[in-house]
């Protein structure tokens, strides 16, 4: 009934010639969010009369019934966490070596398994988003990966979240400089905002969140036999691993939003296709950016796609090793991070595409209706 009112209000403005409401719905940075169409074609004033008057009735619904969105969860127990006797790390007290049972008789069972970069699944773990951990598991159900970006870090070194990065390496030393891949040796970004380092016949990477004090915000653990049947940064690309992707950065980002005190977005199937699409596109044609080569906007493309909304905005990311090394970058970038913890939004789709060498094109695409 909503949308038909919209409708009607749209087509008696047109009739009478009422002019462009330009106040619509509030953009973010550049990276962030693209202005909404400006031409003089009646189709676009349309849509962004619609837009408007779908802003404003959010607006006042939200004065008179406030959304519980972007609120707080009822809080999950979190578990004690016990020194790891053996490693340097454990997760959730889970370490590399552990049987997927015993991992399973602590976590319960996982929420989804999703194909990685790997060659294997990340299984993943959680309480709607609490308590979140990903999994890897080899051929004889041994833990060969483990991931979290919450509170379920313990160490031998006293490392833990919200630890400088200063202080991991006074306790873990230099980090590497570079990975050998075959005869290849691969460079680590100088500048990057995580180190590498080779510890318990693991390769264990810190990240952190430059907007949080440079801060360890998550860490991944990789056994050392796993990364070396890795001829490769990049994995072949495929349709599970392209899936698997996605699903992986819908994950992360909602245990970020829950990490940071905000409320669970919604998978929305319909703007995946358009996020999708959009991915496909840069991917074949080489570009990277929000406006595509026809001059569409993510709003255009939206609205192209029967997608109606409130407020929207997309976040894009390219070449990066895995979704967990997407996602961190984009926590480190203010106008994505913006997109990330917006607690308007409660809807959101990915769509992920590889060009020739298999290098990874990201698109998240938000919106609240």
């Amino acid at each position: 009934m909503r949308r038909i009112l919209f409708m009607i209000l749209v087509v008696f403005l047109i009739v009478i010639g009422a002019s462009y409401i330009e106040e619509g719905v509030k953009t973010e940075a550049k990276d962030d969010f693209q202005t909404f169409i400006k031409s003089g074609e009646l189709q676009n004033i349309a849509a962004s009369i619609l837009v408007s008057f779908q802003s404003l009735f959010e607006r006042i619904k939200d004065q008179v019934d406030p959304s519980p969105e972007g609120t707080p969860q009822e809080d999950v127990e979190k578990p004690v966490l016990s020194v790891p006797s053996e490693q340097t790390f454990s997760i959730h007290n889970v370490q590399i070596g552990a049987q997927k049972e015993e991992v399973e008789a602590i976590l319960g069972e996982p929420q989804r398994s999703s194909n990685n970069e790997y060659g294997h699944n990340w299984f993943t773990y959680h309480q709607n988003y609490q308590n979140f951990v990903q999994v890897m598991y080899n051929h004889n159900e041994q833990v060969v990966g483990l991931f979290t970006n919450q509170d379920l870090i313990s160490s031998a070194k006293n490392i833990h979240l919200d630890t400088t990065r200063e202080y991991v390496l006074e306790q873990l030393g230099a980090p590497l400089t570079r990975i050998q891949k075959g005869f290849v040796y691969y460079q680590l970004q100088d500048d990057a905002n995580y180190d590498v380092f080779h510890l318990d016949e693991s390769f264990v990477t810190v990240f952190y969140d430059i907007h949080e004090g440079n801060t360890l915000t998550s860490l991944q653990i990789i056994h050392e036999d796993l990364e070396g049947d890795k001829k490769s940064f990049y994995a072949s690309a495929s349709e599970p691993l392209k899936e698997g992707f996605e699903w992986q950065m819908f994950d992360l980002t909602n245990a970020t939003r829950v990490q940071h005190g905000l409320g669970v977005l919604t998978w929305d199937e319909r703007v995946r296709k358009t996020a999708r699409k959009h991915s496909a596109d840069m991917a074949e044609n080489a570009y990277f950016d929000h406006t595509n080569l026809k001059g569409q906007s993510p709003f255009d493309r939206m609205l192209a796609d029967q997608i109606t909304f409130s407020v929207a905005g997309e976040n894009l990311a390219y070449g990066q090793f895995s979704s967990i090394f997407a996602h961190e970058g984009l926590m480190n970038s203010e106008g994505h991070r913006k997109n990330i913890l917006k607690a308007e939004f409660d809807h959101l789709g990915v769509g992920v595409a590889f060009n020739d060498e298999s290098h990874p094109y990201y698109t998240q695409n938000y919106f609240s209706q």
